[in-house]
């Protein structure tokens, strides 16, 4: 991903480079959905040659979202209760994607409370978008966002500054691949869906 300028509208050639490259250069984007949502801080890769990708196998209808253009949604029902978000990345054909695992929101705050089943009044948002299945549910994140192009409404998705401390460590909630230190996130972030271990500065 090209070196960022700011809070610049991020097009599909940004999502273009390996899936880890661009989970690394979400960390601090501002994501939007209907204008909901907030500051990314936490995201995972998963790319087709690793076992723990939905895109491993091949190609499927579940997953074909994956094997299309970057810059796009992918969006899956995790145990079948929650929607979960993916920004597709490589170039065509190749099946990689990126999953938003927590965001800091700042935009919607009520509607996002209202989607979770929170008070309008609660005081601690920390848990609010922590975990892919609590970012999907505040966003409001349904089969519909499937296939879509986030650099079109609904979604709004704004590069992060320069700058950004990340960190980096393995993948949550997988049983194959699990040394890959594929998981990224903004350092010291109170709103992380798990903390990272110790020097683990991507």
């Amino acid at each position: 991903m090209p070196a960022n300028t700011m809070h610049r509208p991020l097009i599909p050639g940004d999502f273009a480079g390996a899936a880890p490259e661009v989970a690394s250069a979400l960390i601090g984007a501002t994501l939007l959905v209907d204008g909901v949502g907030g500051v990314i801080v936490e995201a995972e890769a998963y790319d087709a040659e690793e076992p723990a990708s939905h895109s491993y196998p091949g190609p499927t209808p579940r997953n074909r979202a994956m094997f299309g253009l970057p810059g796009h949604a992918y969006v899956y029902r995790s145990y079948g209760i929650h929607w979960c978000l993916n920004f597709v990345c490589r170039e065509a054909g190749h099946g990689a994607a990126v999953l938003i695992r927590a965001v800091q929101p700042t935009h919607g705050l009520a509607l996002m409370r209202q989607r979770r089943g929170l008070p309008e009044d609660h005081a601690d948002d920390r848990l609010l978008c922590a975990g892919p299945g609590r970012v999907g549910q505040a966003l409001g994140i349904t089969l519909a966002h499937y296939g879509l192009p986030l650099d079109a409404p609904p979604f709004t998705v704004l590069a992060a500054l320069a700058g950004v401390p990340v960190v980096s460590g393995p993948r949550i909630g997988i049983s194959k691949a699990v040394t890959l230190p594929w998981r990224f996130g903004l350092a010291g972030s109170p709103y992380l869906s798990r903390r990272f271990a110790p020097a683990s500065r991507a």
